[in-house]
This record gives structure tokens, sequence and C-alpha cells, in this order.
């Protein structure tokens, strides 16, 4: 992958990302997933290993309460039970009503009916963050029946006008995972070229960088970044321990173990150093 523009703008997110990082260590977010079963174990550790604090609490009564206290939420509508569904819709109500940021992951929406009435649905309340594969966020924007199921099946490109769409009605972030992730507020977008294949050859890959965008836009309520800054801090993040962990890594089973140490190990000057942005103005 051949490196990218790095103007100005795009070197002082670098340092933002890094500083980010420092502030999610110094006051770990308290980030509360309400995510699919296939994955749970996995974002938990991711987070852990990051330095943040999981929860996954997606239980009736208490998914909206816990909402309220937490730094950041994550939706991931991966396996969307009848109680999940209903959790995470209290959760949302318990995000909104107390201020706290949160994500929308509406995996494998499109051609499933059950779980993409309900990404439309929570899309209404406008999340925080939107994260999704190119397919997915067409599929969200209504302008294609999405991909063969969590795989997409259009490129990062073809979901520009969808990304810009979506940031624009809900006034958040949106940000598409590809080999060249794309993130944009609607006027601002910036195309983030790090990470490795392997992180598609491991269940959750994806999954937990929804978490991981989560946990950053927890710890950017207590500075003054703001949410496109902390969702692309959390992309470059989780990407350049992906980087790091596929260099040490045999295949997709070491690298899954190797992805925790490496998220562990990251500092803030890897950061600043790794990574490879192109930033513009819509």
């Amino acid at each position: 992958m051949s490196d990218l523009l790095r103007p100005d703008s795009a070197l002082d997110l670098a340092g933002s990302a890094a500083d980010l990082l420092e502030v999610l260590r110094e006051t770990p977010p308290l980030t509360h997933c309400i995510t699919n079963a296939v994955v749970t174990g996995f974002t938990a550790n991711v987070l852990l290993a990051l330095g943040a604090a999981p929860a996954m609490v997606d239980i009736i009564d208490e998914a909206g309460l816990f909402a309220g206290v937490a730094s950041g939420v994550l939706i991931n509508l991966g396996t969307p039970t009848p109680e999940q569904r209903a959790a995470g819709a209290e959760a949302v109500a318990g995000a909104t009503a107390s201020g706290t940021p949160w994500v929308l992951d509406p995996v494998a929406i499109g051609a499933l009916p059950v779980r993409t009435a309900l990404a439309h649905e929570l899309l209404a309340h406008r999340p925080t963050a939107i994260r999704g594969n190119a397919s997915e966020i067409l599929a969200l924007a209504g302008l294609s029946a999405g991909g063969r199921g969590v795989d997409a099946t259009d490129s990062t490109d073809a979901a520009f006008e969808a990304a810009v769409l979506l940031a624009r009605r809900t006034s958040g972030v949106v940000a598409v995972s590809g080999p060249v992730d794309l993130v944009t507020d609607g006027d601002r977008v910036l195309r983030l070229a790090n990470g490795h294949e392997l992180l598609t050859r491991v269940t959750g890959g994806g999954c937990a960088l929804g978490a991981v965008m989560a946990a950053f836009l927890g710890a950017a309520t207590a500075t003054d970044h703001d949410e496109l800054t902390a969702v692309a801090a959390a992309s470059l993040v989780y990407t350049i321990a992906a980087e790091r962990a596929a260099a040490e890594a045999g295949g997709p089973g070491s690298f899954a173990v190797a992805l925790l140490d490496a998220l562990a190990a990251v500092g803030a000057d890897d950061v600043r150093a790794a990574a490879r942005i192109e930033a513009g103005v819509l």
C-alpha cells in the first residue's frame, strides 16, 4: 500500500490521535457494548488491551440505565435477538438522554429484513458515529440492497456519497471500513491507509473497531477534540496495531493474539510516526 499525502491538517490529526490514546489510557472510558454473540469476548479483550473498560450489558431494564453512566456506547446488529433489539433501543434512549456518544454498526443490513428495519429505526435517533463496510453504508443510506452477509461487495469509494449523505442526515460521523478507510462528517473527509488484510480473516475484526470508536468518543468528551477526530483516532490506533501484529503473526490464529498484544503496546509516538492519512474538505 503506497503512502498517501500528509498535509499539515493530516499531520495534526496524527498528533491528535496520539494525544487521545494517552487520554484514553489515563482515564479508561467505560464502554458499553451491545454486540453480537459471535464477537463478545474478542471485543471485550480488544477494549481491555487498548486500555478501556468494557461492559457487555444487553439486558432489558438495565441497558438504558447503563448507557446513561457509560462513557460511550456501541450498538452492533450482528445477532439481533428480540432481547438485544429491545435492549439496544433502550440503550440508545439512555445515551441520548444523558448525552453519551454512541456508535451504530449496521452489520449485514440490506437483504435481511429484521436488522435492516432496526438499523433504520436507530438511525432516526442520530448516532454520534456509524461504522460499517461499504455495502452496509450504501444499504443504510437506501442506495443498495447490501452485500453478501457481512462481506462487502462494493468498494469504499462507491460508498462515498452514501457516507456523506448519512453524515449530513445525522449530523454525525460515518466511517467506511475497507483497504483504505473513509471517515467523514459531511463537510470534511479523511482517508486512512493503515491496516492489514488479516483483519478480515478474524471474526470480530470489524466489530471490535466499532467498540474502539465508542471508547475513543468517550475519551474525547473530556477534551477539545471533536467526533471526527475521535473516530479517526480509533481507526488509526486499531489499524496501526494490526500492522504491527501482522508483522509477527504466522496466520489468522496467531494474528488474533498478536493484535491484543499490539493494542496494549502501541504508543503515542507509534501513532505519530506510522499514521497514513489524506485529508480534504468537501
